[in-house]
């Protein structure tokens, strides 16, 4: 019975595109997934612990397939992509078992071939639970604890890419914000090969004429061009002033802005 077992994988990316894969010489077909042998992935022997430990294994690939291509991994289109693996019978594709289901993670290229991180469903039990008692917010812009509505007139912006150099851009078109106006927030392609990947602002500068220098923490995987359109959204650097004056949205802070610092914590009391 061993002899007639392949293994297929299914990945289906967040913009909806679903490939199958097959170590099998020949196509598999089912749950309406074409699993094609001719394609640049395959699999690395699944390591699997048992109870709640974090499953261990790679997907590894070569850039030579239409399938996976190297601009859309750069681009982190593959980043997050729902992930199965089964072996079945390639004689009888009914008779087959799911070992393995989660999401890649991290994707490195690696010369003319790529290695993506398998992550198991037991992943999201690695992350911290429960609320840290800080004086930041600890919510994210916009989020359902913010409840912010980044479509609010005034925290938003479009232009005109006019240059681009490992992160930082050169854009026109955007007049109104005072500098640092974006800082902490995000940058959103909405045009050309780089069409919606997006970046955190690590620095914003307003110039003169409606122009703006904006750099961002790490360089897209994809570099806009010239005449790309691109959307700023505003950033919060998650202080309870920032809240109250920039985004009028106190009411919903979750962090501890009155909370003692550490040093009043440590420090000696005096007797009286």
């Amino acid at each position: 019975m061993t002899e007639t077992i392949a293994r297929a994988w299914a990945v289906a990316r967040r913009d909806g595109l679903v490939l199958g894969f097959t170590d099998h010489d020949l196509a598999l077909s089912f749950d309406g997934v074409t699993f094609r042998p001719d394609s640049g992935l395959s699999a690395r022997a699944l390591v699997q612990g048992l109870g709640l430990s974090v499953d261990n294994s790679e997907a590894v690939g070569a850039l030579s397939d239409s399938a996976i291509t190297e601009r859309d991994l750069m681009a982190g289109r593959w980043d997050g992509a729902d992930v199965r693996l089964w072996e079945v019978d390639w004689t009888d594709s009914a008779n087959r078992r799911l070992v393995f289901r989660g999401h890649l993670g991290e994707v490195v290229r690696s010369g003319a071939a790529f290695r993506a991180e398998l992550r198991g469903l037991s992943e999201p039990l690695n992350r911290a639970q429960g609320r840290v008692y800080h004086p930041r917010c600890s919510a994210m812009l916009g989020d359902g604890q913010c409840r912010f509505d980044l479509a609010r007139a005034g925290y938003s912006a479009e232009g005109v890419v006019e240059a681009e150099d490992e992160g930082r851009l050169a854009l026109s078109g955007i007049a109104g914000h005072d500098g640092g106006w974006f800082e902490h927030g995000r940058l959103v392609v909405l045009t050309g090969a780089a069409e919606g990947l997006s970046g955190l602002v690590k620095a914003d500068a307003a110039l003169p004429g409606a122009r703006r220098e904006v750099e961002l923490w790490t360089a897209l995987g994809i570099r806009p061009a010239a005449g790309d359109r691109v959307r700023l959204e505003a950033g919060c650097d998650k202080r309870a002033e920032t809240c109250r004056t920039k985004f009028l949205n106190f009411q919903n802070f979750r962090g501890f802005p009155h909370l003692p610092p550490e040093d009043w914590l440590i420090a000696p009391k005096v007797n009286r």
